[in-house]
């Protein structure tokens, strides 16, 4: 798979006139070689892949995790760098793009430090950037990530069914996140042991869970707090930064009530719920990504309330891929694609949400994530 991906890569940028691309971005990095967790630059270790139109690919990382990247890059070889020695990770880059007439970089993804170096290394003139031929290439999920997809809203719907039944009067909002993290890690276990070779990647769920209660529902990615919550009030659980089995990840949201609602909020939600159902009617191969938001859009401030942000965005290995279903981008929506669609409504007291994540087919959409969202079935 990974190397079908780097052979893929190669062609495209043989066919883009570019001689060698750096890759620095984590995911695309995972994306292409199969290595994943290192130690990233929050440690400043830059990992760094060197691709070329043809010939050897290079993986530039860390000697601290070079045990790591021999085990998992699908790579023609590795080059590790110890901190302190030599010139570290610029050691082999002259050498890679010393006869390049064209050298392509993520803009978006490559840390300060390698592209100050880049700067001093490259004429400004030869620089491209390698992004939207990457997002091109993952835009199509194959067969195999589809199942990674469909696996990911099997771990998202097992968090959701989790947190609900840990919601309660007088229960602090960390008890139920601890009750998703649990869900999510025993479901992704299971199902790793039943479909999945890799022994090293781990089952364990993690992001702190966003959601808030009470009056602190108007804050769209409080974290769990040692705040209680109590009868009447909403609850809204998010597991957009949570749902990432095995580095596939989804978004998924609900929003619920302790006992009893508000009819006045219950009343915001239900414009949530029609703006995402406007958004699904219109979702299907051949339109654009901007003319679904536009369908909930209409909802929402048909209803009088304010223009929403972007209705959702395309997931997979990062949590924010292209296309995203907003105002402004033209890209078709094509059979294969995932998706995570909102409905949301806000306004000065009050916040609701729902979203969902799905596969885009011939003919429509497969969910992803399950969970009622009528009004009479989120008021616990």
């Amino acid at each position: 798979m990974f190397r079908e991906r780097l052979s893929r890569f190669q062609t495209k940028l043989t066919e883009g006139g570019i001689d060698v691309a750096l890759v620095t971005d984590d995911d695309n990095v995972y994306y292409l070689t199969g290595y994943y967790d290192y130690l990233h630059m929050e440690f400043g270790r830059p990992t760094i892949l060197v691709v070329p139109k043809d010939g050897e690919v290079l993986l530039i990382t860390p000697t601290i995790d070079l045990n790591s990247a021999q085990a998992a890059a699908q790579v023609d070889r590795i080059s590790a760098w110890n901190d302190g020695m030599g010139n570290e990770w610029r050691e082999e880059l002259p050498a890679a793009v010393k006869n390049a007439g064209s050298v392509a970089i993520e803009p978006g993804h490559m840390p300060p430090l390698v592209r100050t170096y880049v700067n001093e290394l490259i004429n400004a003139d030869k620089l491209s950037s390698a992004t939207p031929i990457l997002n091109e290439m993952r835009m199509i999920k194959s067969a195999q990530e589809l199942q990674l997809a469909r696996h990911a809203g099997e771990v998202a719907t097992a968090m959701m069914t989790a947190g609900r039944a840990a919601i309660g009067d007088g229960v602090p909002e960390f008890e139920v996140a601890i009750a998703t993290s649990q869900a999510g890690t025993r479901k992704a276990a299971a199902l790793l042991a039943a479909h999945y070779d890799d022994t090293d990647m781990s089952p364990n769920t993690h992001f702190l869970q966003i959601m808030a209660s009470g009056q602190d529902i108007i804050k769209t990615h409080h974290r769990a707090s040692t705040r209680i919550m109590r009868h009447g009030e909403p609850v809204f659980l998010c597991f957009c930064g949570m749902t990432n089995f095995h580095r596939f990840k989804l978004g998924f949201d609900r929003t619920f009530w302790i006992g009893e609602a508000d009819p006045a909020q219950v009343a915001v939600y239900e414009v949530a719920i029609a703006s995402q159902k406007a958004a699904l009617d219109a979702l299907r191969p051949g339109v654009t990504a901007e003319s679904i938001h536009a369908e909930y859009a209409e909802v929402i401030q048909g209803a009088g309330y304010e223009y929403p942000f972007r209705c959702g965005r395309a997931t997979g290995f990062s949590f924010l891929e292209a296309p995203q279903l907003v105002t402004g981008d033209k890209t078709i929506i094509q059979p294969g694609m995932v998706l995570a669609v909102d409905g949301s409504v806000s306004v000065d007291t009050f916040r609701a949400q729902v979203g969902d994540s799905f596969i885009i087919t011939e003919d429509g959409w497969e969910a992803l994530t399950y969970h009622p969202k009528s009004a009479n079935d989120v008021i616990l």
